[in-house]
């Protein structure tokens, strides 16, 4: 019950997809999708490879377009946006781990984080500091070490905090565990599904390991093009 005059107020998802479909070369990847992720929320997508898991991630970040639907990130319809508004976008609302990292070995691990911060305006002494304060934040020893003296997991670490380096409202990992073995995957696994919590934004992960998908608040599988909705007990036989 509220008191007369009362408003109720309404948090609008941070991703919403919204009948969203993609065909390419004549084949259905995406068939009619919907998902919604809120702030502090974690979803993993599961799937067969090849069941268009990184395609769905693609078209978030607007480098695919659907053939139709609509997808809407922190209240911005991205689709239809034009190249520079989808640039803006990524910049500013967009975090994302790839599965090896893809970090620059000619530049140390601070710089890697700062480039993202200096690419959407931040002075370089205010990016060097925030750089700072996320590889402490995410327990990345020494920043001015070489990229190339860093073990797998420590450079998944540092990947994480590039993503974070301008307060993504929406995080996504495509298979961020994949090349790690199973002690340095669980160590990155903690820190990844710590973020919502601790940045309160919202994270999409696609993996095909259970052991990160059970990691997750829910749970879906791509098949056929369908994305539907599991119980997270499906989650160790889903990948």
């Amino acid at each position: 019950m509220t008191d007369e005059g009362d408003s109720l107020v309404t948090v609008s998802p941070i991703l919403t997809m919204s009948g969203v479909s993609l065909v390419l070369g004549g084949k259905t990847i995406l068939d009619d999708v919907d998902l919604e992720v809120d702030a502090g929320d974690s979803v993993a997508v599961v799937g067969r490879s090849g069941s268009g898991k990184s395609s769905l991630l693609s078209c978030v970040l607007g480098l695919i377009p659907p053939s139709a639907g609509t997808i809407v990130v922190d209240d911005v319809a991205i689709t239809g946006l034009r190249r520079s508004g989808l640039s803006r976008m990524r910049r500013e609302k967009l975090g994302m781990i790839f599965q090896t990292g893809e970090l620059l070995v000619e530049l140390s691990p601070r710089e890697n984080v700062m480039i993202s911060g200096l690419l959407a305006g931040q002075r370089p002494r205010e990016a060097a500091a925030k750089a700072d304060h996320l590889l402490e934040a995410l327990g990345v020893p020494d920043g001015a070490r070489s990229i190339a003296e860093f073990s797998g997991g420590e450079r998944q670490r540092v990947a994480v905090a590039r993503a974070l380096m301008n307060d993504p409202r929406l995080l996504l990992a495509d298979e961020p565990t994949g090349s790690l073995d199973p002690p340095t995957r669980d160590q990155v696994v903690d820190i990844i599904f710590d973020v919502p919590r601790r940045f309160g934004c919202a994270l999409v992960v696609v993996t095909h390991d259970p052991e990160v998908a059970r990691r997750a608040t829910r749970l879906t599988q791509l098949s056929g093009g369908v994305l539907r909705e599991l119980p997270m007990s499906d989650a160790v036989v889903a990948g």
